[in-house]
């Protein structure tokens, strides 16, 4: 699986958060209904890895992956969970390699120009900008785009919204991480119309 071309499919990437392992399918859905299906579900709870495949069940042709992955136990962890892609917020030489094993394409984070030029020498084209805001926003991934115009982006980290446009107008922006369409008390609530709402508008973005 190319990860350029993934990260292409839409224009915002949901940064999950699946605190109750019900709440997974129905937010998948939800997605789903408004556009968007490519997913970053993140390793932060202990039902993360059961939500992967609930939402791979639910929606059979979304792209769901793994966020948080910071050791190769992480890899191997999302392999078997089914998980179709990594996230990570950085990138160290044993994440790499592990990422090579199973063949599960890797983002690894970056946020500045040495940590690029160490994961491009190692391979990686698609990185993760992060935390974006922090590491200099859209300055920073436009000063970027000089010197490695063949390397595309998914910042993520203080993107809403309403900045969102903003990056996704640079060329070597191929999409955004967004915390915004999946909130955790619009899950608590079913608020599943709502989420699609959010999907659709997020989907229009780039449209």
């Amino acid at each position: 699986m190319n990860l350029q071309d993934v990260l292409r499919i839409g224009p915002v990437m949901p940064i999950i958060v699946i605190r109750n392992l019900d709440h997974a399918a129905p937010l998948a859905r939800a997605l789903a209904r408004g556009g968007i299906r490519v997913f970053e579900v993140t390793l932060r709870t202990d039902v993360a890895l059961d939500a992967v495949k609930a939402m791979r069940d639910a929606v059979p042709d979304a792209i769901v992956g793994v966020g948080t992955v910071t050791r190769p136990a992480d890899l191997e962890s999302a392999v078997s969970a089914g998980a179709m892609f990594a996230v990570s917020p950085g990138l160290t030489r044993e994440l790499a390699e592990a990422a090579v094993g199973p063949a599960l394409p890797l983002l690894p984070g970056v946020m500045t120009p040495a940590e690029l030029m160490i994961a491009r020498d190692m391979g990686f084209d698609a990185l993760k900008f992060f935390p974006a805001r922090e590491a200099g926003g859209i300055g920073m991934l436009r000063a970027l785009g000089g010197p490695f115009p063949d390397v595309v982006f998914c910042p993520t980290g203080g993107i809403t919204y309403e900045t969102a446009s903003s990056y996704l107008e640079l060329p070597n922006v191929a999409c955004v991480g967004g915390s915004w369409l999946a909130p955790i008390d619009m899950m608590e609530r079913g608020d599943w119309d709502g989420i699609t709402r959010l999907a659709e508008q997020a989907a229009a973005l780039r449209s």
